[in-house]
């Protein structure tokens, strides 16, 4: 099987490079592994540590966010006939273990996405950030009848028949919780693992914010009863 792990970077050039050396060589059930960075517009280093590092490179001319950069992704992903793939941010707040979890109900045909969730065991979450997850999580399921428990999660991984059907409409934050709509309009099967929640004071800044979510609920509002 033909992994893709698609890692979304917006001038990430503190941690980049740590987490492309981190990541794993060989995973159980994977044949051949593509590393592909889609660098958003960046204006620091962050497309040129990504060609140092010798990996797939795609760059936009412009910053369109984070759902532009995961809809770049999965195009590629199509394009290129990838088995599965994986998502997995760039500021260094998963852990490259957290891969083969995510991508083992897969590899056994037992899931066509999996959500690596944080608040299955949130230590070391601050409390905010688990508030502002739980928020969202209860707009996602009344807006799109899908539960998790982690809606804000960007470590997943996604089935060959989950990249084909997954349509991605939405250019920002919003596109974390627009993954369930697609999960239960094209009657997906999901299924969720623990993954374990790193914070440093870098991805505290660079990630979401609960001040965000009035914006996210009015995109996903649009979202659930005016698009296709």
């Amino acid at each position: 099987m033909k992994l893709g792990i698609i890692i979304p970077a917006y001038n990430e050039e503190k941690t980049l490079k740590e987490v492309l050396n981190s990541l794993p060589k060989t995973l159980p059930g994977i044949s051949q592994i593509e590393v592909v960075v889609v660098s958003d517009g960046s204006t620091d280093k962050t497309a040129d540590i990504a060609q140092k590092a010798k990996i797939t490179l795609i760059e936009h001319d412009l910053n369109r966010g984070l759902g532009g950069a995961l809809g770049t992704g999965f195009g590629y992903a199509r394009k290129c006939g990838f088995d599965l793939i994986v998502t997995f941010d760039a500021d260094g707040q998963h852990h490259q273990d957290d891969i083969a979890a995510v991508i083992r109900p897969i590899v056994k045909g037992k899931a066509d996405v999996v959500v690596g969730s944080r608040l299955k065991n949130p230590a070391g979450m601050p409390w905010y950030r688990q508030l502002g997850i739980w928020g969202l999580n209860l707009i996602t399921l009344l807006f799109f009848w899908v539960w998790t428990s982690d809606s804000q999660s960007g470590l997943r991984a996604f089935s060959k028949k989950a990249i084909g059907k997954i349509d991605l409409q939405s250019n920002r934050m919003e596109v974390s919780s627009e993954f369930f709509y697609e999960i239960g309009h094209k009657n997906l099967k999901m299924v969720e693992v623990p993954i374990r929640s790193i914070y440093t004071s870098y991805s505290l800044e660079k990630g979401q914010k609960n001040i965000n979510a009035f914006r996210i609920i009015s995109k996903l509002i649009y979202r659930r009863f005016f698009s296709k």
